[in-house]
């Protein structure tokens, strides 16, 4: 805690006081440029990845960047999207996995959470994901069969995302794009899925050549 008390006080010296006009404009409201959809885990800082100012974005964090199917919960994550789309006028979402994701391996390993029962409940949310990983990669094992199912985790979030009335209502008028992500931790690269290969690439280097695995599924209707 003394670590973050300290942070406080540098934050308030150092930037606030530096940025008062900045701060108070603020105050005033939000207009974010795209919503964020993604993972708790603490490894991950939405704002430092993308190199984003408070306000910039509107961030939605669970664990295992999850979009339940529309009326599965009644949760935060649901309004929260209800509101992005409606009243802030959100026209591009990013639902942003990771690379060695907890979620994702509790996934793929059920027997790893059975004394976490909430969280089993949770990630039933992906329960779509695992299905696709045991008939379509059954010949992956270790980090490429974790970082294959982070990828297939965003897409299977994407299409559950399409179910939410607001969303499939802003998509049919073209006022909405949805955009699927992958974060490597270990480079700091981040793959963007495109729906015309079938494939993630990296944002910086779109290149079919440098596809994080070669197999992938097409989705959606392409409106990414």
């Amino acid at each position: 805690m003394q670590k973050l008390v300290e942070g406080i006080h540098q934050f308030q010296q150092a930037i606030f006081r530096p940025n008062r006009e900045f701060f108070s404009r603020l105050s005033d409201g939000q207009n974010p440029q795209a919503m964020f959809i993604t993972c708790a885990d603490s490894r991950i800082n939405p704002n430092l990845i993308t190199q984003t100012e408070p306000g910039d974005l509107f961030i939605v964090r669970n664990v295992g960047n999850l979009v339940p199917p529309y009326g599965a919960t009644d949760g935060g994550d649901e309004a929260a999207i209800e509101y992005a789309i409606l009243q802030l006028n959100i026209q591009d979402i990013i639902v942003c996995g990771h690379t060695n994701c907890g979620a994702t391996n509790a996934l793929l390993n059920p027997n790893s959470t059975r004394n976490l029962p909430r969280l089993q409940r949770w990630l039933g949310n992906a329960a779509a994901t695992r299905q696709i990983m045991d008939e379509l990669y059954p010949h992956l094992a270790g980090d490429d069969r974790l970082t294959a199912a982070a990828e297939e985790n965003v897409l299977v979030q994407i299409e559950n995302l399409r179910t939410h009335p607001a969303a499939a209502a802003a998509l049919a008028g073209g006022r909405l794009k949805l955009h699927g992500w992958v974060y490597t931790i270990a480079t700091g690269e981040i793959f963007a899925f495109d729906p015309d290969r079938g494939q993630f690439l990296p944002i910086a280097e779109p290149d079919p050549a440098v596809s994080v695995t070669s197999m992938r599924r097409k989705v959606g209707n392409g409106d990414y």
